[in-house]
């Protein structure tokens, strides 16, 4: 059941390695009540339009998604995660939160409780790809960003979520 926590919004802006994004990384608290399992955040993005696709960790080097946005549901656990790259913001997240990032936007893992799992989940139709900010790849990822497609469902909430106003306001 999704929760109703506050949702904090980030703009994270191109600093030349990592070209972030113009569309903010949505921060959902309490998304799911504390105990809740990894079913249960496959279950909340799947029903809301997200397909689950996996459940682990976060790569614990700076990445970011050319061709497609990420969902991620922390299942068990804390941490701490990079957003916008090295020159960007450090964010906690617990059990419970999700964390939705835009194609383009850099992350990755500071540090996590031995427990920490996540559930990543995209878009139908946007397949991932990994892109580390190096020599070469900008202009190609640049393409693919802006040829990632707005979502038509908020991964949180549904239809009705915050995500959709926010996409279309930035």
């Amino acid at each position: 059941m999704a929760g109703t926590g506050v949702i904090e919004r980030l703009i994270l802006e191109d600093d030349g390695r990592f070209p972030n994004s113009t569309l903010a990384v949505l921060v959902y608290r309490a998304a799911i009540e504390q105990g809740s399992s990894a079913e249960a955040f496959k279950t909340l993005l799947s029903r809301n339009g997200w397909p689950a696709q996996w459940v682990g960790s976060i790569f614990q080097y700076h990445h970011y998604h050319s061709t497609a946005h990420e969902a991620l549901g922390v299942a068990s656990g804390s941490a701490q995660i990079a957003l916008g790259g090295p020159r960007g913001v450090t964010v906690s997240v617990s059990e419970g939160d999700a964390v939705v990032i835009p194609a383009g936007v850099a992350h990755k893992l500071e540090s996590a409780s031995t427990d920490f799992a996540v559930v990543g989940a995209y878009p139908p139709g946007q397949d991932w790809d990994i892109l580390t900010g190096e020599h070469g790849e900008r202009e190609t990822a640049l393409a693919n960003i802006s040829n990632v497609p707005a979502p038509r469902t908020d991964p949180v909430q549904g239809e009705t979520g915050p995500l959709l106003e926010a996409w279309s306001e930035e």
